[in-house]
């Protein structure tokens, strides 16, 4: 079988497409025909070095994967069964999906949802599974389209490419923060209704600044994540899923004991299956293949380590579904 794997040795760190016996993988009970896998912003870390992510070497990345059963020592799942699976720490201490075959444990899949294709399912990946449980997160607040305006940092990434598309289909008024305001017009086709510079939000700001957003989904953290707390209007609840800026949070209590401020940290890694089903029940029945078309990109296996780079320059718009049968 081909799989992306990544080493670390006396002779460095490194990553490169290789062919394996299938006998590599171990320690799962399901056996899966992997269709489609993802790259996403933690796997081109992974694959690059240029963060703490794999914990074992060696190892194959990719931390989301759709396809067929075809063996199971599970009563959950039979061969011909069609499966997804996202995070539970595989692509990270367990190997992942860039490959065309996995072996992993049946407490991490899930059944994939029959109005979902396979490569719609990876369209949607981990990052829109995770838009979407930022967006029931606000939802339990009370956060409705008639609240206000609900803004999205990270826009062109996944996560914020598709927490903008979701909340325009469900009716709310989405104000869009990049970096890269010259592809504005991307973000108005995706549903955006306003798109403003990241730089108003990533210095360092006041602890209180202008009541601007009842809602907020935000992927980049440190001085943005704060920023953004800090222009809450009285009540509001800001879904945090990210630290494409940073992991630190140089904020004051002001927002949240002045007026009242939520902030929900939103783990999409370890989330317990249920949620996991409604969240994808819910994407179900929102997403069309208009939606993904604007969104998703298909490479090969071949391409991962080179887009990879791509991806954390900044070059990358969207989603990137990486098709095993190329």
């Amino acid at each position: 079988m081909k799989a992306v794997l990544i080493e670390k040795d006396e002779q460095g760190y490194r990553a490169a497409l290789q062919e394996l016996e299938p006998s590599f993988l171990q320690g799962g009970d399901v056996v899966v025909d992997v269709a489609y896998s993802t790259l996403n912003y933690k796997d081109a870390l992974a694959i690059t070095g240029k963060g703490p992510v794999v914990r074992q070497f060696p190892l194959i990345p990719g931390i989301d994967l759709v396809g067929t059963v075809v063996e199971s020592d599970s009563e959950k799942f039979k061969a011909g069964d069609k499966v997804l699976l996202n995070g539970f720490g595989v692509g990270e201490q367990y190997h992942g999906g860039l490959a065309q075959r996995a072996c992993v444990k049946s407490d991490w899949l899930i059944h994939l949802p029959p109005q979902i294709t396979p490569f719609q399912a990876m369209a949607i990946g981990t990052a829109g599974y995770t838009a979407m449980l930022c967006i029931i997160a606000l939802e339990k607040q009370g956060i409705t389209p008639d609240s206000g305006k609900i803004l999205v940092t990270g826009a062109n990434g996944g996560v914020g490419s598709f927490a903008i598309s979701l909340l325009a289909k469900l009716g709310y008024h989405v104000v869009a923060s990049t970096g890269r305001v010259s592809e504005a017009d991307y973000l108005i086709q995706l549903g955006a209704k306003d798109v403003i510079d990241r730089n108003t939000l990533s210095e360092p700001g006041r602890p209180l600044g202008k009541s601007l957003w009842a809602g907020a989904i935000d992927s980049v953290g440190s001085h943005t994540l704060a920023n953004v707390c800090a222009q809450m209007e009285y009540g509001g609840s800001v879904a945090a899923c990210g630290l494409a800026q940073g992991m630190d949070f140089p904020a004051t209590v002001a927002p949240f004991i002045l007026r009242g401020v939520n902030l929900l940290g939103i783990d999409s890694v370890m989330r317990p299956i249920p949620d996991r089903e409604a969240a994808w029940q819910k994407l179900a029945k929102l997403i069309d293949d208009t939606m993904l078309k604007d969104i998703a990109t298909t490479i090969s296996l071949s391409q991962v380590v080179e887009v990879s780079n791509d991806l954390l320059a900044g070059r990358v718009q969207g989603r990137v579904v990486v098709d095993l049968a190329l």
